[in-house]
């Protein structure tokens, strides 16, 4: 009897391992090139913020354009995980997350913060 527990529980977890390391779908390619994300309904109403990313060596960098700055400042970090992308960047003098999740072929939806939502549209 206590092999047979020891041999499901064994089998139990080699499948929740094989579920855990699973590729995600999504290629980082996605989001490769230039974004415009809107962010709906913050105190000081609706903003877009252009972004752009880039893939090298299978590292994401992200960058975006501050409004009323014309250089790209580069975000924190950048990662994606769960066919989602995860940043951090600082932005007017606050630290900002953003998670996007693709919807089709040139829009992203997510949030910042977790408190407003933001659709991203792909640029041509």
């Amino acid at each position: 009897m206590k092999i047979r527990v020891t041999f499901l529980s064994s089998l139990l977890i080699l499948i929740m391992m094989s579920f855990a390391f699973a590729p995600s779908n999504l290629s980082p390619k996605y989001y490769e090139g230039k974004w415009e994300v809107l962010i709906k309904d913050t105190p000081q109403g609706s903003a877009i913020i252009p972004m752009r990313f880039e893939t090298v060596d299978e590292v994401t960098t992200g960058y975006f354009t501050e409004e009323g700055v014309a250089e790209e400042k580069k975000m924190s970090s950048v990662k994606i995980t769960d066919d989602a992308l995860y940043a951090a960047f600082n932005i007017s003098g606050y630290d900002v997350t953003l998670n996007l999740k693709k919807v089709d072929d040139e829009t992203a939806k997510g949030d910042l913060m977790g408190m407003f939502d933001a659709i991203g549209t792909k640029m041509k």
